[in-house]
């Protein structure tokens, strides 16, 4: 039998979301191609943190497991890149960084969230309808996709 110390020993610590830096970007871009067929560039993460987005880290014992980049004005919060690792997926963290950029959202005062969400990418559509995100309209060939392009479906959240 083991004791309380033993066990609290192999008891994972618990995820926490703090500001992303420019000393996260390598970890994150790590995350971004193995979870994307067309990821964003390393350049575009740097330009969110230089132009002052909101961009936030999910982790764990000092090992990144997602992220979240939010852009916000006149009102309006803009979702542009939530993420969570493959091997990290399916036990909340997505949950918890669309909740956290709800609530920054809300902080700063704005009235509605909106992001895009490809159709394919159907545990992102439902996670977004769960948390009361509803269908605005699509937009056209927004994405790029093998052999083509991928239509975006616009979600929005009123605050």
């Amino acid at each position: 039998m083991s004791s309380a110390a033993e066990q609290s020993d192999t008891t994972p610590a618990p995820w926490h979301i703090r500001k992303m830096t420019v000393a996260d970007v390598n970890g994150v871009m790590e995350i971004e191609h193995r979870a994307y067929p067309f990821p964003w560039s390393e350049g575009i993460f740097r330009d969110c943190l230089r132009v002052g987005y909101g961009c936030w880290i999910v982790e764990r014992n000092d090992e990144i497991l997602g992220y979240g980049i939010m852009m916000a004005g006149a009102g309006e919060a803009h979702i542009l890149n939530l993420c969570v690792k493959p091997e990290s997926r399916g036990q909340g963290l997505g949950r918890m960084m669309l909740e956290h950029l709800i609530n920054q959202s809300r902080r700063i005062r704005a009235q509605t969230v909106f992001l895009e969400v490809r159709p394919s990418n159907q545990t992102a559509v439902k996670l977004y309808l769960s948390a009361g995100f509803n269908e605005l309209g699509v937009r056209k060939g927004y994405y790029p996709a093998d052999g083509g392009r991928e239509d975006a479906l616009i979600l929005a959240r009123h605050l």
